[in-house]
């Protein structure tokens, strides 16, 4: 059976997360009036992605310039149970489109890069925060733990995320495909021609359908006060796109796009995966669990547990 499935590759409204929502409310019925069953949203989508922002920092040294500037940046975070994703839950419910959506989401006193997964029917049903901040990024982002591995079924298959630069982490990838992962989803921010090789070999290794959506963010979308360094972003772009979708054969169904917002469609059928699964399962019959083992700790790690008699 055929389904349509969609990558969302647009600029959040810097510096404004109402608005932002209210953009990917419009993004996601745009993208169930194009018949898509699944659509993907890149990393940080809501809260924004700081690209080029040092908080003021260097090693052993804060400041109150920077202190000010995470103060914001919390501030444009959201909460799970709060009103923007309960925005987005109805905005799929209304189109019957199952939602993956990259946030920043506050959670006590840490933010996490995250992926919300909304379903249709039953609303927030999963989320994934990313185990393993990139380089600088651990100085605003927490580490995700064992217990937001979700994955979820939708109308298209199943659904499960990794965020960026997990997908350079293999015990990671294997765990994804452990769970049965159809469309394998990736919210990115990563806009270089060589990540599209590592697109490209997960859906080969995993036989599986790589939904990869990536921020396209011009530099105008800022006040024209804010200077970016000579090493950040192109001349005119900051993070340029690159989303795509690929099958379980490494084919290239739509994408790569890069420099302007546009929805990316394919109509996909999932015996293409059984079809690649002849002569590769990863976690099967092309695994060698006599010499290899995975364990995958999916406990929650919260530090602080209270127990009583």
């Amino acid at each position: 059976m055929m389904s349509r499935v969609a990558v969302v590759q647009a600029s959040p409204v810097v510096g404004d997360t109402q608005a932002t929502v209210e953009k990917a409310e419009s993004l996601i019925r745009d993208a169930g009036a194009g018949g898509a069953a699944v659509a993907v949203f890149p990393e940080a989508f809501i809260g924004g992605y700081p690209k080029g922002s040092s908080f003021d920092t260097v090693v052993g040294t804060r400041t109150e310039a920077g202190r000010e500037e995470y103060r914001q940046y919390v501030a444009a975070a959201v909460d799970l149970d709060g009103c923007e994703v309960a925005a987005l839950i109805e905005a799929s419910r209304d189109t019957g489109v199952f939602v993956v959506m990259g946030l920043i989401e506050r959670h006590g006193n840490t933010l996490f890069c995250a992926a919300a997964l909304i379903d249709p029917e039953k609303g927030l049903v999963g989320k994934h925060r990313k185990l393993m901040p990139t380089a600088s990024e651990r100085l605003i982002w927490g580490f995700g733990d064992g217990s937001t591995l979700d994955v979820a079924d939708s109308a298209a298959g199943r659904v499960g995320t990794a965020i960026c630069w997990e997908n350079y982490m293999p015990l990671f990838r294997q765990t994804m495909y452990a769970k049965g992962v159809d469309l394998y989803c990736v919210p990115t921010v990563d806009d270089r021609d060589v990540w599209q090789s590592t697109m490209t070999h997960i859906a080969l290794e995993g036989r599986t359908f790589v939904l990869a959506a990536c921020q396209a963010v011009p530099k105008s979308a800022y006040p024209e006060t804010v200077e970016f360094g000579a090493h950040v972003g192109t001349e005119n772009w900051l993070i340029r796109g690159g989303s795509v979708i690929i099958d379980p054969l490494g084919t290239v169904l739509a994408g790569p796009v890069y420099e302007q917002e546009t929805i990316l469609y394919a109509d996909i059928d999932l015996s293409q995966r059984t079809r690649g699964h002849f002569d590769l399962d990863t976690t099967g019959h092309y695994g060698r669990p006599d010499v290899f083992e995975l364990t995958v700790n999916t406990r929650a790690n919260e530090g602080t547990v209270f127990s009583g008699k």
